[in-house]
């Protein structure tokens, strides 16, 4: 069976190695990856520590500002192109970026069937986050089959008007890559270095990890998330590291405010090995992004999401996560809370993973080989 695995960000290439280590260790599939360069130094580094080859590989032109429908455009002749000459059964395509929604309509438009990873993840809000839950909801209309990491996810293609039938709960992949890049730490802790000089400044205080760069922030948003962090880079106690992200409409803002704060460690991006090391050490998490909700879990590390809607309520309901929107008063309260109150913390740690068991990459192969 032929598949075509379309991978474009970062996010995209953790929670598809699993996938791909899979898939290529069962005789029944031919495995193509076409990387998009939508993020491709990060996306590569993820996808060589992880020993992934790619077929293909993108140089998209664009740059910080380039309009999404520039990158879309271009990205629609590249994959027409690649599945002409591939003739995949399968395209492959995860979550919500503009590489898993050309992915797909590339796929759709030369009549290949596509299976959707992590499928029926929803806000309700089409404003965020922006554009990826419009993203989510059109491939779900044209996808064949939905790999739904929760049976929330599941729950919400079925009333959206999706056969139950092509929906597969599988659990979140992530859960599988953090498994196995825990394991690789384990074995060689040399493929951690950053992350350990990081941890060793820490010297005994706490460490809240942050990440801030989803599309709908830029602005005022990030503004406002780091003024927050200045007010609280005033603790004594407490050290806050800020991977920042590549794109300088992010990083061009904390930079210039947070650079000089001796409570604050601005570090370049970090990859995966370093930032999982990072992660496991962690008191607490600020961060809007939506992998981060989904691995924190598995350290017991509280999550407080710097977003007004999550898509990912499981961990809300679990008590791992809370939201707390961009307003710098209620992210300084709500991180003084948790850091000056153990118990606190204490309640928010995951009995078990909410969004998965490490199981969910052979739970999709099996769903493909039924296929056929």
């Amino acid at each position: 069976m032929r598949v075509l695995v379309v991978i474009g960000t970062r996010p995209e290439a953790i929670k598809l190695f699993p996938l791909v280590h899979a898939l290529r260790s069962n005789g029944a599939f031919d495995v193509t990856i076409c990387e998009t360069g939508q993020h491709p130094k990060l996306t590569r580094d993820v996808l060589d520590f992880a020993g992934i080859d790619r077929q293909y590989s993108f140089d998209l032109d664009r740059s910080a500002n380039t309009p999404l429908v520039a990158v879309t455009a271009e990205l629609l002749t590249k994959l027409d192109d690649v599945i002409a000459r591939e003739t995949p059964d399968w395209v492959v395509v995860q979550g919500d970026t503009q590489s898993a929604l050309v992915g797909a309509m590339a796929g759709h438009y030369r009549r290949v069937r596509i299976a959707h990873v992590e499928a029926g993840l929803r806000s309700g809000d089409l404003s965020s986050p922006w554009p990826e839950e419009a993203n989510r909801r059109m491939i779900a209309q044209i996808a064949s089959l939905h790999f739904a990491p929760t049976p929330a996810s599941g729950d919400a293609l079925v009333s959206e008007g999706v056969a139950k039938s092509s929906i597969v709960v599988t659990g979140n992949t992530i859960v599988d890559a953090l498994d196995w890049t825990r394991r690789r730490i384990a074995a060689d802790r040399t493929i951690t270095p950053r992350a350990d000089e990081i941890i060793g400044k820490a010297s005994g205080r706490k460490l809240a990890l942050v990440t801030a760069h989803r599309r709908e922030s830029w602005g005022e948003g990030i503004a406002s998330i780091v003024r927050a962090v200045a007010n609280l880079s005033r603790r004594d106690d407490t050290l806050f590291v800020w991977p920042l992200h590549a794109n300088p409409a992010v990083r061009d803002e904390i930079e210039k405010t947070l650079n000089d704060e001796a409570g604050v460690v601005l570090t370049e991006p970090l990859d995966y090995p370093n930032f999982v090391r990072l992660l496991s050490e962690a008191t607490l998490v600020l961060t809007d992004s939506g992998g981060i909700q989904e691995e924190a879990p598995s350290f017991g590390v509280p999550v407080l999401v710097m977003r007004d809607t999550t898509e990912r309520q499981e961990g809300v309901e679990a008590g791992t996560a809370r939201l707390v929107g961009t307003k710098p008063d209620a992210i300084v309260r709500l991180t003084n809370d948790l850091l000056d109150d153990p118990v606190m913390r204490s309640a928010m740690k995951a009995r078990g993973n909410p969004f998965g068991d490490g199981q969910a990459s052979r739970r999709i192969v099996e769903a493909l080989m039924g296929a056929g």
